[in-house]
């Protein structure tokens, strides 16, 4: 189980990234057609005043069931740990334990 303070910093993280979306794409677009150097300049330093959490890169892929940040399987949402326990009771629909 991750520490509560951890879970609740990465789902502020998610919502500045959201609440920034529009704005750092914009100066995205800005920095890739800058036809001056001037302007080049402008776009970047106006990205850079963003906040670092404005970042997608930012925010850290979690288990949904308790927050592990490690091990994490983008295809179920899980780490590898309550992906095991859930698959092998059987609560994950089309997850099966192989056998060969």
């Amino acid at each position: 189980m991750a520490k509560k303070s951890k879970i609740v910093a990465n789902e502020r993280r998610r919502q500045t990234v959201v609440r920034y979306a529009e704005r750092r794409a914009q100066l995205k677009e800005a920095v890739r057609v800058a036809d001056t150097p001037e302007a080049l300049v402008a776009a970047t330093r106006a990205l850079q005043r963003l906040p670092r959490d404005a970042s997608p890169v930012r925010v850290r892929n979690r288990d949904q069931v308790d927050g592990r940040p490690r091990g994490y399987l983008r295809k179920v949402g899980l780490s590898r740990i309550n992906l095991r326990n859930l698959a092998h009771r059987g609560e994950l629909p089309g997850i099966t334990k192989s056998s060969w």
